[in-house]
């Protein structure tokens, strides 16, 4: 097997597969409160095409698979999606990045199917704030998720809190404190703030975040061996360990602590372009050529030819540079 590789060297073995841009919250980082334009349904890829895509890719060493959204729940019948990957020779990982909000019903179910971890996006643990970010959300619907994936034995499970500075990095230390009682089984990431279509928010330094909670406790480096931490399967976080608790803490830093060189992954969204880096959107269709007829081998050739042209990474910075193309919740983080 061929390893699929850039024109860099990188070689990539994890795909995150947006399966909608819809969501049943408007999270104020994510996308504007009004004026989003949905992709057709019809333009979305099924779940038998999606599963033969996953197929060619895992014919070229992709190993891991993430489905995003969107709300990857708000898809019906996600766990037969679930089953389809999770049975394809080669892929050894399914994990899920969700809100929450409708997992507890279904947490069981996705286990049962094959998935295997979880990333729950969860900002502030303030009720009126957190309906306020993700504009209409429920905070208690999102804690009973998580009692439920690790009921379901879906751990560990990984926490992302996005921070934006004057809208919930006063709550840091709070989110230590609250996570620090399952720390056994749960790891806390703080991510920065990205800045899709505007600047609409401000962006707190991962290593700032660092510094405030290392003047209340002792923070221990975790070494990063295979399978952790940048260019490896899972993901970019770097970690420490508070040594006080226990709880594993991570820090992804886009913008701060670029990771770009060692990258290696790829998004394909819920219509079929690979987005082969996230500040980049002119991506083609995979699933205009599924639909054209297009054999195995002919999306093998076209996936490798893209994925040669993938970019060095982006030029987001603190203050300056381009922002990221798109909106988040098309593009499938």
């Amino acid at each position: 097997m061929q390893a699929l590789t850039d024109s860099l060297g990188r070689i990539h073995t994890y795909l995150r597969l947006s399966v909608t841009d819809r969501c049943n919250y408007r999270c104020v980082y994510c996308m504007p409160a009004e004026g989003m334009s949905w992709m057709p349904r019809q333009d979305l890829l099924s779940y038998e095409e999606l599963g033969r895509v996953v197929g060619v890719f895992a014919t070229m060493g992709i190993q891991r698979v993430r489905l995003t959204g969107g709300e990857p729940l708000v898809r019906r019948d996600i766990t037969r999606l679930v089953r389809v990957i999770a049975d394809t020779p080669g892929i050894r990982d399914v994990a899920m990045t969700t809100n929450a909000h409708f997992l507890a019903p279904h947490a069981d179910d996705l286990a049962a199917a094959g998935l295997t971890r979880l990333n729950i996006s969860l900002d502030t643990l303030r009720a009126d704030r957190f309906h306020r970010l993700t504009r209409g959300g429920k905070l208690s619907r999102v804690l009973d998720g998580i009692d439920a994936a690790r009921a379901a034995g879906l751990v560990p499970i990984k926490i992302n809190a996005v921070v934006m500075e004057g809208e919930n990095d006063d709550e840091v230390e709070d989110l230590v404190e609250f996570f620090s009682r399952h720390a056994a089984d749960t790891e806390l990431r703080f991510i920065e703030y990205m800045p899709f279509e505007a600047r609409w928010h401000r962006c707190v330094p991962a290593r700032r975040l660092r510094e405030r909670l290392a003047r209340r406790w002792t923070l221990t480096p975790l070494r990063q061996v295979a399978g952790e931490g940048p260019g490896s399967g899972a993901g970019p976080a770097r970690t420490w360990r508070i040594e006080e608790t226990g709880l594993v803490v991570g820090f992804i830093s886009p913008i701060t602590e670029h990771f770009c060189a060692t990258c290696n992954r790829l998004r394909l969204m819920a219509d079929g372009h690979l987005r082969t880096c996230l500040a980049h959107e002119d991506t083609p269709s995979l699933r205009d050529l599924v639909r054209s007829g297009a054999t195995d081998a002919d999306l093998e050739a076209a996936i490798r030819a893209m994925v040669m042209g993938k970019p060095w990474g982006h030029d987001c910075q603190l203050e300056g540079g381009e922002v990221f193309e798109g909106v988040m919740t098309s593009v499938g983080g």
